[in-house]
């Protein structure tokens, strides 16, 4: 009876239970909720509005791409000439000007060189002057030749005009035919007299030539020893290696006593005031790119810090064309891969900032493009233009 009387009270809460749900109002049916509801729903519309007004008049034409590194055209440093280093005066990191001495190579061999070209200048030199000693003494051999063809002829002279008086005597018989004979003969020897006189100054004349061709002959050998001497005084001036630019040193690997061969490298100088970025853009990405845009740059190095620049050139080819070897596409499966572009981005920062920044950080990189929105459409305009010229060509 007692678990009788205690079952009508149960379904009494339960049926009041029931009740209180029923008569609790919906949380929509609430003004205030509403109100919020409909508020941060007409943001959510007019922040998506402003979004998209602002990506087609601003964000789509922000080109970025996070590989971009700084670079530096550095100098490498690397010797003429070979030999043992005698001085280095760098140190790693050091602050250098342009002509600054960086090391010396021992130039004891190469002094020795130009010495013994000079030694040669000086024996051409002699030999030219002892040439011409020999071309006043010939002078002097032409002087006697030429005297003595003059005495040969004019012995010549006489013995004929003695032929010639003494040959009507002989055919009148008042003078022997052997006299005659004797003046002829005389007459002959002194015409032989003048032949060879006269050969003798034409040999004497002619060894001034050959005289004169060895003077040049000299002075040839000295012009080229001068030469000679002048590489040698290069080569000396050479063991001095000196920085050609400003900048910081780098990569230093010698050492005082060590042997360098001509060519190697044994340190760079880094022009750190004249870095830029180069910032390798999708190809997808350089339709809007001109030379002259301003760019955003932020560097790892800096968190939070925005540095501008503006770009300076873009690449005639992409990276792949310049590579060892550059890719064939027309061998084999074909993949289409979406090719970067170097662009060269110049940075226009502070001596604060630039002192920290060095060749090979990493950058964020955003290019602004609105400058150049509406040159699509002009190439687009531009096409048809052509190709309209290119119909009506055919139809003529």
């Amino acid at each position: 009876m007692a678990d009788n009387e205690q079952q009508p009270d149960e379904h009494i809460d339960e049926d009041d239970s029931a009740d209180d749900k029923a008569a609790k109002p919906s949380p929509l049916k609430n003004p205030r909720v509403r109100i919020v509801l409909f508020i941060v729903l007409a943001a959510a519309i007019i922040g998506g509005v402003l979004w998209y007004v602002r990506y087609q008049s601003v964000g789509k034409f922000m080109q970025g791409t996070d590989d971009a590194y700084i670079q530096a055209d550095a100098v490498t440093i690397s010797p003429k000439v070979s030999g043992y280093v005698d001085k280095v005066f760098v140190a790693d990191n050091q602050q250098v000007k342009a002509g600054t001495p960086l090391l010396q190579i021992d130039a004891r061999d190469y002094r020795a060189q130009a010495a013994q070209v000079e030694a040669q200048i000086d024996v051409a030199r002699a030999n030219a002057q002892g040439v011409r000693a020999q071309i006043r003494e010939q002078q002097a051999a032409i002087d006697k030749a030429r005297s003595d063809l003059t005495a040969a002829r004019s012995d010549a002279a006489f013995a004929h005009a003695e032929v010639t008086r003494y040959q009507p005597l002989a055919a009148s018989g008042a003078e022997t035919r052997e006299k005659l004979s004797q003046l002829v003969n005389q007459a002959r020897q002194a015409d032989a007299q003048v032949a060879s006189a006269n050969a003798a100054l034409t040999s004497a004349t002619r060894r001034v030539g050959t005289l004169q061709a060895q003077v040049r002959q000299a002075q040839a050998q000295g012009e080229a020893s001068r030469a000679q001497l002048q590489a040698a005084q290069v080569n000396v001036g050479a063991t001095i290696l000196r920085a050609s630019i400003d900048g910081r040193v780098g990569d230093k690997t010698v050492r005082i006593g060590q042997f360098v061969q001509a060519g190697t490298r044994l340190m760079s100088v880094v022009p750190v005031q004249q870095l830029y970025v180069e910032a390798n853009f999708k190809e997808t990405q350089l339709g809007l790119m001109r030379i002259g845009q301003p760019v955003t740059l932020e560097v790892d190095a800096l968190p939070g810090v925005e540095i501008h620049g503006h770009v300076e050139s873009v690449s005639p080819g992409t990276g792949a064309q310049f590579s060892l070897l550059p890719p064939q596409n027309a061998t084999g499966n074909f993949t289409k891969i979406v090719q970067r572009i170097p662009v060269r981005i110049a940075i226009d920062a502070g001596e604060k900032t630039r002192r920290l920044l060095v060749p090979g950080m990493s950058a964020d990189v955003t290019v602004d493009t609105r400058s150049a929105k509406g040159s699509v459409q002009r190439i687009k305009d531009e096409q048809e233009q052509h190709n309209e010229r290119r119909s009506e060509g055919r139809n003529r």
